[in-house]
């Protein structure tokens, strides 16, 4: 991975593989367990070495201790690249990416694989110009144009007959939309990693977007909705979201600076497979509510619960449930505790039937009937190194039996 001329050490991991041993500056090895971007400890065997492991997240993050060489870690995903940016995508956009939009084949790793994914699409969306829109614009004029804000000329301006407060709709390129892509170009260009081509091709994309008003950190999103006009940024503006909208790490304390961008596997397969779910639904009628609401347990409604996903029936009883889990636990099979929780479910729901739904590991599908309640607990997994419309199709099939269950 090019680093963009930035210098350090670069350390190499594998997502939810074994430890590894690296020697590390405390002081690194200390931020790094802090951040828990990874787990990191001292090596109990040997002195000035670190004992690494990486988790659910992927990606490639850049420590900076002051006084210490910069740690860049890149930790690699096992699923293939051009499998996770289909399961980022649908999730994202279920009817518009399964045509395979983002072409990353090429790449073995992330962050290079979604900067250029990024850059093809904000090519797409401003092959043709910038997208133009109206902008309520509220200002101070020495010509009365729109509407004259008569609360805040008085206000303001009381006795004065110029200048004029007044709103507007103004048509400029300066919308949303083109914020959002702005916004996302600058972001990938501060990360370590992305390569040097790809960075070129990003700046000119920056240069295009040069009169949009650029955001200010921390500050809220702008929000858009699809329309025809939109249409063909529809897929950039996804992408930008992905890279913007709580994916990315950033800190800045002190002597420490930690810069990147990470996935959260299990955040990423828990989206797929609740948006799956919920298309495959569509043919037998109902809704699909993802991160459902207004579930509780106990009769006071004090113990709130979110299943990942249920099915209800259009008068909005429940028909099925479904918690979507990335690793089993442990290495002889499926974690029991996720069982006890898909019992709490279907206990507060009212259903026969609950459905765990793993990436494939170590363990087939399975089936719990809980005694003297009756109810049975499956547990199935998906097999995500297979092409995608196989993958649809262990969904499609999934679905099935859910709704056969529910006797619909």
């Amino acid at each position: 991975m090019n680093s963009g001329g930035v210098g350090g050490r670069v350390i190499e991991l594998v997502e939810h593989a074994r430890p590894v041993s690296r020697r590390l500056p405390d002081a690194v090895g200390r931020e790094l367990a802090a951040s828990r971007i990874i787990e990191a400890a001292p090596d109990p065997y040997a002195a000035g070495q670190w004992t690494l492991r990486a988790g659910s997240k992927v990606g490639a993050v850049r420590v900076e201790v002051a006084g210490e060489e910069p740690v860049t870690l890149r930790i690699t995903p096992k699923v293939a690249i051009g499998r996770l940016f289909f399961l980022l995508g649908y999730s994202l956009d279920p009817r518009g990416w399964r045509d395979g939009d983002v072409h990353v084949a090429q790449h073995r790793e992330l962050l290079p694989a979604l900067a250029h994914a990024f850059e093809r699409q904000v090519e797409r969306a401003l092959g043709r110009g910038l997208l133009q829109g109206y902008r309520a614009t509220e200002d101070a004029s020495l010509v009365v144009r729109g509407r004259i804000r008569e609360a805040e000329q008085i206000r303001r301006r009381f006795g004065a007959a110029l200048p004029v407060e007044i709103a507007y709709d103004e048509f400029t390129t300066d919308i949303a939309e083109n914020r959002l892509l702005r916004a996302a170009v600058e972001r990938l260009l501060r990360l370590p990693g992305v390569p040097q081509d790809v960075r070129s091709r990003l700046l000119h994309q920056r240069a295009r977007l040069a009169d949009v008003t650029p955001l200010v950190r921390g500050q809220e999103l702008p929000r858009w909705r699809p329309t025809r006009l939109n249409s063909r940024y529809r897929h950039a503006l996804h992408l930008a979201r992905a890279i913007l909208d709580g994916a990315s790490a950033e800190h800045r304390a002190g002597a420490l600076c930690i810069d990147g961008f990470l996935f959260d596997m299990n955040k990423l397969f828990e989206d797929f497979v609740c948006v799956a779910l919920r298309e495959a639904f569509v043919p037998y009628g109902g809704r699909g509510s993802l991160q459902a609401k207004g579930v509780h347990l106990d009769e006071d409604d004090a113990i709130r619960m979110r299943p990942d996903f249920v099915w209800y029936e259009e008068r909005g009883t429940p028909l099925a449930v479904a918690d979507a889990k990335y690793k089993a636990g442990r290495p002889e099979g499926y974690p029991e505790a996720d069982l006890y929780q898909m019992l709490a479910y279907c206990t507060a729901l009212g259903l026969g039937a609950g459905h765990l739904v793993y990436a494939k590991g170590n363990a087939p599908h399975t089936r719990h009937q809980v005694r003297r309640a009756g109810t049975v607990l499956h547990q199935h997994a998906l097999d995500l190194d297979q092409e995608p419309a196989g993958l649809l199709g262990e969904v499609a099939e999934l679905v099935r039996e859910m709704a056969h269950g529910a006797h619909v």
